[in-house]
């Protein structure tokens, strides 16, 4: 990935953390509430972690192949956990790399949201 991509990639990231954390904290009442839920269900009432990621990328116009591609280059080196109870057989390779990109940017953005929160919490930031 080039340096002007890693740089996007980076802008879209930090901007996808800040508005997931703002959303988190009004639907879970706070900070620790929102930390707790994250952790306990990314996909549970009030953090609907991939809804939020889809509509990022769409707002973003990745919601496509291209888009796709995008973030997982960027996403290259991380290694896939559980696949949200999604399955891409019968996909179109379009739909399948759009899973694939949700899911991996998910898990960069659980990351990202919960170092943050973390550090918040801790009185770092």
């Amino acid at each position: 990935m080039d340096l002007h991509e890693r740089a996007q990639f980076d802008f879209l990231l930090n901007t996808a953390a800040e508005r997931f954390v703002e959303r988190l904290v009004q639907r879970t009442g706070g900070l620790e509430e929102g930390l707790g839920a994250l952790r306990s269900d990314p996909q549970g009432d009030g953090v609907w972690l991939d809804e939020f990621v889809r509509a990022v990328l769409r707002d973003f116009l990745l919601d496509n192949a291209a888009g796709s591609c995008f973030v997982l280059q960027a996403c290259e080196k991380r290694t896939l956990k559980g696949f949200h109870g999604k399955q891409i057989d019968g996909l179109t390779v379009t739909a399948a790399l759009s899973e694939l990109a949700v899911h991996a940017f998910s898990d960069v953005l659980a990351a990202k949201v919960d170092q943050g929160i973390e550090l918040a919490l801790s009185g770092h930031l």
